[in-house]
């Protein structure tokens, strides 16, 4: 899922490990004894937002993450998708997804998860387009371009498990998903629809794609419900070392959209004094009202003095603004065709996440002299009002970037109280760890119970 990483941070700060002794479970040595029976599902792990690295499909060059230089210093203006003005659609194949994020400035990503399946759970990588002649347990790497519709992601994912089919020369072979983040939502949207677009109307018709396809899905840090961390980003862009990718370079990518907050998620905008403002985030109409992203006055200008000729920067403009408006329905229906309820659930469905963190959940306008200031966090409200405790009402529990209600799919914490019947999402049990969002995927509890988990019948 999204987080708004601190690149500059990240570098700088050292890893105590060694000043304490932490018991650990061995991983090796508990799982040992399963390298006997080593046939099992394949598994395909898939990654979140960020976690594939991009270059041009044309020369070769690598928009991200690329060397240091870049990753220190860019606002990757180049990872904006080009955008046909005739049909407000992404223009396809100018970039290739090649490589997982496994390491960045020394910041483990999916490094430890690739190698704990390799030397733990005794997986070999499998390669698309190579027949799996003997038995053994495989897993693949579902690489994706990360800023794509969703829809066209989960078809993308259709694509590799038929080429796994035909290596194993098993039509009828399920498989397993491990899937992070974003990965999670491109799951289960595969799971019901496969490579329908359902999100031309409002009718969703399943047709439970994943029956006769997956035998088991992991999902770890998945924002069921959305995040507030993505709205936080399309308003003040993502923070990377010293520079920041842009609010109108987000704006262009179709996924984040989709990490938006579901409309029954609860109240997501307050007033300095907590109450709700009742505001429908998939409204164009808000966003300009509040004045965010391209919507915001400097942020117009910015991209009219970004062209050349000020006319060709101002139609543009224009045209982005129409675009927004697109991606905003389609995001609204794609999170409404996650929770609509099936007539089955014909895979086990595990969910794993963080619930020791703080993690955004609502923001506050603050009137100040008529003027509405948007406040992202507690401490950048200006006059508090007596008696409001704005950590409660702005933060809850999660992994730094999902809260555990998203995880869960649910609008209360409270697990007595029922999830709302407009949310279907059948879980068959759900694990948490104390770990940030976007180190769980290191983090040997959550491994332990993932092999756990993979290698039971």
């Amino acid at each position: 899922m999204l987080k708004i990483i601190q690149w500059a941070s990240l570098l700088f700060v050292g890893l105590m490990a060694g000043c304490a002794h932490v018991d650990q479970p061995d991983l090796n040595r508990l799982y040992r004894s399963t390298l006997t029976n080593v046939e099992q599902p394949p598994v395909i792990l898939i990654h979140g937002i960020l976690g594939a690295k991009l270059r041009r499909a044309e020369g070769g060059q690598e928009i991200w993450i690329g060397p240091l230089s870049k990753l220190l210093f860019s606002d990757y203006r180049d990872l904006a998708l080009d955008i046909d003005p005739n049909t407000l659609n992404p223009r396809p194949g100018r970039d290739d997804p090649f490589a997982i994020t496994d390491h960045a400035a020394g910041v483990d990503f999916y490094g430890r998860i690739v190698a704990m399946l390799e030397d733990a759970g005794g997986y070999t990588q499998g390669k698309p387009g190579q027949s799996v002649e003997a038995h053994g347990r495989r897993y693949y790497l579902f690489l994706y371009d990360w800023r794509q519709d969703n829809v066209d992601s989960a078809a993308r994912l259709n694509d590799l498990i038929e080429k796994i089919r035909i290596d194993y020369s098993d039509p009828k072979l399920k498989v397993d998903i491990v899937a992070h983040s974003m990965g999670g939502l491109v799951t289960r949207y595969f799971l019901r629809y496969g490579t329908q677009d359902v999100l031309d109307d409002n009718q969703f018709p399943v047709n439970l794609w994943g029956k006769s396809r997956v035998r088991r899905v992991i999902l770890l840090g998945t924002p069921n419900l959305g995040s507030v961390n993505a709205l936080h980003a399309f308003i003040e862009g993502i923070k990377v070392a010293f520079g920041r990718i842009p609010t109108e370079v987000l704006a262009t990518m179709p996924s984040v959209y989709q990490l938006f907050p579901h409309p029954i998620a609860g109240d997501w905008i307050l007033t300095s004094s907590g109450k709700s403002l009742k505001r429908d985030l998939f409204d164009v109409t808000m966003w300009r009202r509040f004045q965010w992203s391209i919507f915001d006055p400097v942020v117009e200008r910015r991209i009219v003095e970004s062209f050349d000729d000020p006319q060709q920067g101002r139609v543009y403009a224009q045209m982005l603004g129409h675009y927004f408006e697109k991606q905003l329905e389609r995001a609204r229906r794609f999170v409404w065709s996650l929770t609509v309820e099936l007539d089955e659930t014909p895979w086990e469905l595990i969910v794993f996440g963080g619930d020791c963190e703080l993690t955004a959940t609502k923001l506050v306008i603050e009137e100040i002299d008529g003027k509405s200031n948007t406040r992202l966090s507690p401490q950048e409200i200006k006059h508090p009002e007596p008696g409001i405790d704005y950590e409660t009402i702005m933060l809850a529990p999660g992994d730094g970037t999902v809260t555990k209600a998203s995880l869960l799919a649910r609008d209360s914490l409270d697990p007595r109280v029922a999830r709302n019947p407009y949310i279907f999402f059948p879980i068959d049990y759900s694990m948490f760890i104390c770990e940030s969002h976007d180190q769980l995927t290191g983090n040997v509890t959550f491994q332990d119970n993932l092999l756990h988990a993979l290698l039971s019948r």
